[in-house]
């Protein structure tokens, strides 16, 4: 039964791999924003960045991947589109465009602990 629970669970985490084979992506780390400096420039997926869309740089997820970042210190989420690469500082997982920081309460911070997960 609890093992039944755990699947069911795990499977709003899950996506699909070009493999066919199902895959849950979920990592800890910082999180930090960016926003003013860049609006307007290219990202690495080649659009123009813009601070007030849901989007996100990662270093490794694929371009167009919706991911759910939960801010662990209190408890916010808001779901991004990965469209740019980074962060380049050490310890940190995900930059976040000022909109998404704004979504999560952590623009005054800059820097917050976070979770991500992969969402279909």
């Amino acid at each position: 039964m609890r093992s039944s629970l755990l699947a069911l669970a795990l499977a709003g985490c899950a996506t699909t791999s070009s493999t066919g084979i199902r895959e849950t992506f979920v990592q800890e780390g910082k999180a930090t924003w960016y926003g003013r400096e860049a609006q307007g420039g290219p990202t690495a997926s080649g659009e123009r960045f813009n601070m007030n869309a849901l989007t996100a740089a990662h270093r490794t997820l694929r371009f167009n991947t919706r991911v759910e970042v939960t801010n662990l210190k209190n408890g916010r989420r808001v779901i991004v589109r990965i469209n740019d690469r980074g962060p380049y500082a050490r310890g940190r997982i995900i930059d976040l465009s000022l909109a998404a920081a704004r979504a999560l309460d952590m623009v005054e911070a800059g820097v917050v602990p976070v979770r991500i997960v992969v969402r279909p």
